[in-house]
């Protein structure tokens, strides 16, 4: 059986979020970020990196959503829910799929750490200088890079109802977590496509089921 290594406020939500459409048989063990905000020792008896997402599968140990979402729809999508059988579909799933951590998410992560620069666990002498520095660098490049990305998910989003096209698939749970984290950053308004997808997300039962596996998501 599978089991979900799930941190909480972390990527594997996404993970939940899948396995709950497929239908698919898992246990979930529950681990809580410390104070400093990381992952626990405790993932890395799991995998030497100690992050999250990482399912065990049997003897297999998958670790990065990505692959860990490939791996559910190849194995366990016989019926094709969340996997399109359409070339061209296929092929946005799988540009949506790299494009959501390879290019979307590294400018979220770095917008989050330079909006703490001037907060705890940064020692309050130093607070000033870091929240100043911190606001420059949102200004001058992040918010920016943000609006130029928010603005094509924007318009592929008015031009298809998912984001492979008329079916939700393996895409829509990858990208589920930056747009959620775009959301709640304050990246999303005026962005009428984009809350009208994050809220037919929200609606799915299973999503709905994930949330109550995994906790509330609070990435603000």
């Amino acid at each position: 059986m599978i089991t979900l290594h799930h941190l909480n406020n972390s990527r594997s939500q996404r993970v939940l979020w899948m396995l709950e459409e497929l239908e698919v048989a898992y246990e979930i063990k529950r681990y809580q970020r410390e104070a400093s905000m990381l992952a626990p020792e405790a993932l890395k008896k799991v995998h030497p990196l100690g992050k999250s997402p990482v399912i065990t599968d049997g003897d297999r140990v998958i670790a990065e959503s990505g692959a860990i979402l490939e791996y559910l729809a190849e194995r366990y999508d016989s019926e094709n829910r969340l996997t399109p059988v359409d070339d061209d579909a296929h092929l946005q799933a799988r540009y949506w799929l790299h494009y959501a951590e390879g290019s979307l998410m590294p400018l979220l992560v770095m917008k989050l750490i330079f909006g703490r620069m001037g907060k705890p666990p940064v020692p309050w002498l130093l607070r000033p200088i870091g929240g100043a520095f911190g606001k420059g660098v949102q200004k001058a490049y992040l918010d920016k890079q943000l609006a130029t990305h928010r603005e094509f998910i924007e318009q592929h989003l008015s031009r298809n109802a998912w984001f492979a096209g008329t079916q939700i698939s393996i895409a829509d749970v990858q990208m589920s977590f930056p747009l959620q984290a775009l959301s709640a950053r304050g990246g999303a308004g005026n962005s009428p496509a984009i809350q009208a997808w994050l809220s037919k997300v929200q609606a799915r039962s299973a999503w709905q089921r994930a949330l109550q596996q995994g906790g509330e998501v609070n990435l603000s």
